[in-house]
């Protein structure tokens, strides 16, 4: 996956305004400068932080405001009032803004200076009354935002600014998407539908279906140095089954699905795609189900949704892009199946074929088997048990006036026991708090069978993301009860309502 975060920046934005001299606004430049090279040099915060000169004016923040929404290397901006930045002169430039933001409230120093303390000192360091006039003013506005308090030199403000930056990079990467559905969705499912058109009015992404055999000329097309080439990564890369291997007597299952992977490959490349789906009931001429294709596209930072679940593969997509650079990764995933024994309760979810092997740091097994549906040959298909740690599920549903996302944190475990007669990629988690709970609020929210499992990214970036997108986000955590979160949920019902006005 090429770096998302390649060349993109957040600006940092500092309030101030003329009242106070040259020289107090010469410390407020030298001391917001300060404040953004700390962000910037935190490791937790993935883009680089842009200082831009000190706005003293309404004119000056409108034209930030316009400056930033034209520049399409710009994730978001990070405000900052310095010292005292009346908040009538932010009212057009909040109007304005496009971009995501986030309030920083802190200050240049750590510890007072107590005893030296004088009027000019007053008068420089006056944010903790200048972030509160901004603040009135966006809630006013009604201006989305995150904030965020503290010293840009603390963990814990570096690590939310970092998680907020991830959010508007994801949020970015969905403005930019173009996603192929192969195929329509499945037959008489419900919750993989969903408004195409309002799905980029809210989100941006661009969503538009192909036929089937517009793949298949795509695949007929690859050559035999392609597949050759794929072939001999399978071998250096994955545990090959001896028969799917050069001479055995499976091994052309395995070339025709490297045929799959280099045609799907250059279809979306070609056509500037991030993220796909596809429908084993409309396979055309499709000799089998892409599978290892679809593993390795993902891994590769596709988003990808089966049975043309656009929803949860633009979500597989955002995660890919907002979890880039740390440990762990982000696949569909799909509820199957419980353990309810009393006090070992736990869910295991698969998909047919198509998990992503960035959830494993094992090496994953190359095997080909019979599916049982789809009516094809049998398909190859990378097999693991996905790592142990704590996780992340989180679904897509269309709610009609709005769109909903629902997560739940999770602990991702090994299975009890052994799984010989399941060769497909899979994943044992424990929800949290309880699984009881866990699926009295999921199914209570409506909540798809799809999902995105991230096991890089934790709960506080989805909050970020599904902030600056002004779309609902229902968390069920170690602290729910069933009853708070259906409240939350008519309260929710009520407030989204009312704020799409009539």
């Amino acid at each position: 996956m090429n770096d998302p975060f390649d060349g993109k920046s957040i600006w940092f934005l500092t309030g101030s305004q003329d009242l106070y001299g040259e020289d107090t606004l010469r410390q407020v430049a030298e001391q917001s400068q300060q404040v953004a090279a700390a962000l910037d040099d935190a490791a937790d915060v993935p883009v680089r932080i842009v200082w831009q000169p000190v706005l003293k004016d309404r004119d000056a923040i409108r034209r930030a405001a316009l400056d930033a929404n034209g520049d399409d290397d710009c994730l978001g901006v990070i405000v900052w009032m310095h010292t005292f930045s009346p908040a009538k002169m932010w009212i057009l430039g909040l109007d304005t803004l496009r971009k995501p933001l986030l309030h920083l409230h802190t200050q240049a120093n750590v510890e007072l200076p107590w005893a030296d303390i004088d009027m000019d000192f007053m008068n420089l360091n006056q944010a903790a009354h200048g972030d509160r006039e901004f603040g009135y003013m966006a809630t006013r506005l009604s201006a989305a935002r995150k904030t965020v308090v503290g010293h840009a030199t603390h963990a814990a403000v570096r690590a939310k600014v970092g998680s907020w930056a991830r959010a508007a990079a994801g949020w970015d990467a969905l403005h930019d998407l173009r996603l192929a559905r192969f195929g329509d969705n499945m037959r008489n499912v419900a919750v993989t539908e969903g408004d195409k058109t309002e799905a980029e009015i809210r989100l941006g992404v661009s969503v538009n279906t192909w036929g089937v055999n517009d793949l298949v000329a795509a695949v007929d097309a690859a050559g035999d140095a392609e597949i050759d080439a794929l072939v001999a990564e399978y071998g250096e890369r994955y545990e090959v089954a001896p028969e799917l291997r050069a001479g055995g007597d499976r091994h052309e299952s395995l070339r025709y699905g490297a045929r799959i992977e280099a045609g799907l490959r250059s279809f979306l490349e070609d056509g500037g795609f991030g993220a796909f789906t596809t429908n084993f009931e409309d396979l055309g001429g499709l000799r089998q189900l892409p599978g290892l294709a679809v593993q390795r596209l993902m891994a590769d930072g596709y988003g990808f949704g089966a049975e043309g679940d656009w929803k949860t593969a633009l979500l597989v997509r955002a995660a890919k892009v907002m979890g880039h650079g740390l440990p762990g990764g982000a696949s569909l995933m799909e509820d199957y199946t419980y353990e309810l024994t009393p006090g070992k309760e736990k869910i295991l979810g698969a998909h047919m074929l198509e998990i992503c092997p960035t959830l494993t740091t094992a090496t994953p097994r190359l095997e080909v088997h019979p599916l049982g549906i789809g009516g094809r040959e049998d398909p190859v298909r990378l097999v693991f048990d996905t790592d142990p740690g704590e996780g992340v599920v989180v679904a897509m549903s269309d709610l009609r006036e709005r769109f909903r996302l629902t997560a739940n944190l999770v602990d991702i475990v090994p299975p009890d026991a052994d799984l010989p007669n399941l060769p497909v990629a899979r994943a044992v988690w424990v929800p949290r708090p309880d699984f009881a709970t866990s699926a009295e609020c999921w199914l209570t929210a409506g909540a798809a069978h799809h999902t995105v499992l991230s096991t890089a990214l934790g709960v506080s970036v989805f909050e970020d993301l599904a902030e600056i997108a002004g779309i609902e986000l229902a968390v069920i955590d170690d602290h729910v009860t069933t009853r708070s979160f259906t409240r939350e949920l008519r309260w929710n019902q009520a407030y989204y309502r009312l704020a799409q006005g009539m």
